[in-house]
């Protein structure tokens, strides 16, 4: 596992950026989240060793644009050259998460239907007016490999009419921090159930700090947040 952020910086698009943890984490160093610039790891992929070999070794997944957004604006004229690098290393896998969907088409390669295999697709959602907003678009797109990520988890959300052989996984999670947004765990079952119904693999990711089980209200230290989503051990893999 390796990542590669190009750029920095990103802008709110919608209500489960509220408590977003790049803004938090950039607040704290009292570092403008809105202004996106291009980071010295730009060409990180392509960088190689002494010896000539790359320095992200073959067979790995990439992490790309995991504190930022992959199809923010500002990136426009910079985004070529991430396909290009894309499209050489073939030998690893490279994943980025979105809320900008609708921007897709903006700079794509003409031969991105015919080519990109090692590229995974996460369009995130966090309620049913996002899910509805951009879920049919996701699913119209020439994407070998498409997930959704519904984390922050806001509300109950019926997403089955988007799943079926075309989305991959369903990641769900919810919020962390302070004053957070509370996740219920009956809508992290009802997800779960409309991915069994679908045979589409799903994953319970983290639980929210503020976690409803049974009607109880639990809080939640962030470091358990992840290790107590795979303890209830509800992950489902297609058959």
């Amino acid at each position: 596992m390796s990542t590669w952020n190009p750029w920095k910086g990103c802008h709110r698009k919608s209500e489960g950026c509220k408590h977003c943890y790049i803004f938090r984490a950039n607040d704290r160093k009292k570092i403008d989240t809105n202004i996106v610039y291009k980071t010295d790891e730009f060409d990180k992929p392509l960088q190689k060793d002494k010896k000539g070999n790359y320095k992200i070794k073959p067979g790995q997944m990439v992490y790309l644009c995991f504190n930022a957004d992959f199809l923010v604006e500002e990136a426009d004229e910079w985004r070529n050259e991430i396909w290009e690098i894309i499209r050489i290393r073939t030998d690893l896998t490279f994943m980025f998460l979105t809320k900008r969907i609708e921007r897709f088409y903006i700079g794509l390669p003409e031969d991105f239907k015919d080519n990109f295999d090692n590229l995974i697709v996460c369009c995130t959602i966090e309620n049913q007016k996002r899910a509805d907003e951009r879920l049919p678009i996701f699913k119209a797109l020439p994407i070998k490999h498409k997930m959704i990520t519904i984390q922050p988890m806001l509300e109950r959300i019926d997403i089955s009419k988007y799943l079926d052989d075309d989305i991959e996984y369903v990641v769900v999670g919810g919020e962390s921090g302070k004053d957070v947004r509370p996740l219920n765990y009956d809508w992290v079952l009802d997800i779960r159930q409309q991915c069994i119904d679908a045979n589409v693999s799903f994953e319970f990711r983290q639980l929210g700090s503020i976690f409803i089980k049974d009607k109880k209200t639990y809080n939640v230290r962030k470091q358990y947040l992840c290790a107590q989503a795979r303890k209830a051990g509800i992950n489902y893999k297609k058959s």
